[in-house]
C-alpha cells in the first residue's frame, strides 16, 4: 500500500472522528455542567498528555529553538484557534449549521492559496469543490427541519467560520514545514503550546466546574472528544497531510456530514433515501476530482 493510499485512508479516519464530534459535543454540553471552554480545554490538554506519553515510546528528535517558534505558530492556528473556536461555536449553534460552515474550509484553502500563495484556480479543482460542496449542503439541508437550534446561532456560526479560516491558513503556511519532523514530535509540541494558551484562557472555568455533577455519559463523551476526536484524529490527519496536497486534505471535510447522516440512520433517527445516496456519491466524486487534479502554481 502506497503512502498516498494510506494518506487517503487516514483522512477518511480523521474526518469520521470529526464527523462524530458535533453530535457528541452537543450532547455533552446540553446538560449544562460541561461548558464549551471546559470541553475545548479538556480536548487540548488531554491530547497533549497522550502525545507526550506516546513520545516516550519513540526515538528522541531534537527541535531547534527557531522551529519551536514555528510549531507554536502552527499550534495557535491549527489547534487553539481551530478547536477552541469550533467547540465554542457548536455550543452556541446547531450541529447542522456547524456542519454546513465546516464544508466551506476547502473553499478557503483554494481562495487563500490563490490570493497569497500563487496557487492557480483550475476549472477541475473548482468543479470538484462545487460538486462536493453541493452534495454536502444538500445532505445537510435535507435534514435541517429536525435540527436543534442553539441559543446564539449567529455567534456560533461566526466562531465555526473562524475555525475553518484558521485551519485553512495553517494548511497553506505549514504544509511543507511539518514534513521535517515525525508525527509524534509535531503533535507533542503543538499540543503543548496550544495547552499553555488554553489554560491561560480557561483556568477560571476549570476551577468553577462542578465535577461531582458529571455523570458517566458526560465523562464518556469528553473521553471520546479527547481520545477519538482529537488524539486519534490528529494522528490520522498529520499522516495524511504529509502525503496529500492541502486542497485534497481540505476536501475531506465533506466526509463529516456523511458520517453524521450515517449515524442518524444507524440510530433510527433518519431514513435512507435516494437523495442521500446521490449526495454521498457527489461528495466522494468531488474529493476524487480534486485529488487527481494536477498541482499548478502561477509562474
Amino acid at each position: 500500500m502506497t503512502h498516498q493510499v494510506k494518506g487517503h485512508l487516514c483522512m477518511v479516519g480523521a474526518n469520521t472522528m470529526w464527523g462524530l464530534m458535533s453530535p457528541v459535543a452537543k450532547l455533552v454540553m446540553s446538560v449544562g455542567v460541561v461548558t464549551p471552554l471546559f470541553l475545548a480545554n479538556s480536548r487540548i490538554v488531554g491530547a497533549a498528555v497522550l502525545f507526550w506519553l506516546l513520545s516516550l515510546t519513540q526515538p528522541y528528535q531534537r527541535v531547534p529553538a527557531g522551529d519551536l517558534w514555528r510549531l507554536a505558530g502552527a499550534a495557535m492556528l491549527s489547534i487553539l484557534l481551530n478547536q477552541g473556536s469550533f467547540i465554542m461555536g457548536v455550543g452556541y449553534t446547531s450541529p447542522g449549521e456547524a456542519s454546513i460552515i465546516t464544508t466551506t474550509m476547502p473553499m478557503w484553502v483554494m481562495v487563500l492559496g490563490a490570493l497569497f500563495f500563487g496557487h492557480r484556480l483550475t476549472l477541475r479543482k473548482i468543479g470538484g469543490i462545487i460538486l462536493g460542496a453541493g452534495g454536502a449542503l444538500t445532505l445537510i439541508i435535507s435534514g435541517m427541519s429536525t435540527a436543534v437550534r442553539g441559543n446564539n446561532p449567529l455567534l456560533g456560526d461566526l466562531l465555526v467560520l473562524a475555525a475553518q479560516l484558521s485551519y485553512a491558513t495553517y494548511l497553506l503556511i505549514y504544509c511543507n514545514f511539518i514534513k521535517r519532523y515525525s508525527l509524534v514530535t509535531l503533535m507533542k509540541w503543538m499540543f503543548t503550546f496550544a495547552s499553555i494558551g488554553s489554560l491561560i484562557v480557561t483556568f477560571p472555568t476549570i476551577l468553577s466546574t462542578d465535577y461531582a455533577a458529571l455523570d458517566w455519559l458526560q465523562v464518556g463523551g469528553v473521553a471520546f472528544v479527547v481520545v477519538g476526536g482529537t488524539f486519534l484524529a490528529y494522528v490520522f490527519m498529520m499522516y495524511g497531510q504529509k502525503h496529500l496536497r492541502p486542497e485534497v486534505v481540505g476536501m475531506y471535510n465533506y466526509v463529516q456530514p456523511v458520517v453524521a447522516s450515517l449515524v442518524g440512520l444507524s440510530l433510527g433517527l433518519d431514513r435512507f433515501s435516494w437523495l442521500k445516496g446521490i449526495t454521498i456519491v457527489m461528495i466522494f466524486s468531488g474529493v476524487y476530482i480534486v485529488a487527481t487534479a494536477r498541482k499548478e502554481v502561477k509562474a
